[in-house]
């Protein structure tokens, strides 16, 4: 049976409950939408990815971050699958920590259209130095909750 890819056609659409290659860069990874139950109500989703990886497009070394992504959903939810496997097509992408960052938040924005949407990403230091990175469309929606994303600034062995 040969292999089924990201791209190939699902009768719902979705990559969800079916055998998918992992996608090879970002550009050919698929974010699925499905429909939100909840869309009369305003309320907060939260992603966190502890072990994204991503080149260094200078040196060709890993890079790692710990990224939260919070948003209130308009129509469409995120699936998760499809997120995994969107994060997993950035192994062997190289740029930048802001660029992957800031990337990954407008991406799924463009895709599912949330209400408002956060991205933290807190990148492990490079060169003795972390570097995070903050990115978020427009403000928050009036009276919704958004905890704080919990990661604690690096501190080193301090």
């Amino acid at each position: 049976m040969p292999k089924k890819t990201a791209k190939t056609a699902h009768p719902d659409g979705l990559q969800l409950g079916r055998a998918v290659e992992w996608p090879k860069t970002p550009e050919e990874a698929k974010l699925d939408g499905v429909p939100n139950p909840q869309a009369d109500t305003d309320y907060l989703v939260r992603f966190t990815v502890p072990e994204f990886t991503s080149i260094c497009p200078v040196t060709g070394q890993p890079d790692f971050a710990h990224l939260v992504v919070d948003y209130a959903p308009g129509r469409f939810l995120l699936e998760s699958k499809s997120l995994k496997l969107f994060v997993a097509s950035f192994r062997n992408h190289g740029a930048f920590h802001e660029d992957c960052t800031v990337m990954i938040g407008k991406r799924i924005t463009t895709e599912i259209k949330p209400k408002w949407l956060r991205i933290g990403g807190y990148w492990y230091p490079r060169g003795g130095i972390p570097i995070d990175v903050f990115w978020q469309t427009g403000k928050v929606p009036k009276g919704l909750w958004v905890p704080d994303q919990g990661v604690a600034p690096y501190r080193g062995r301090g």
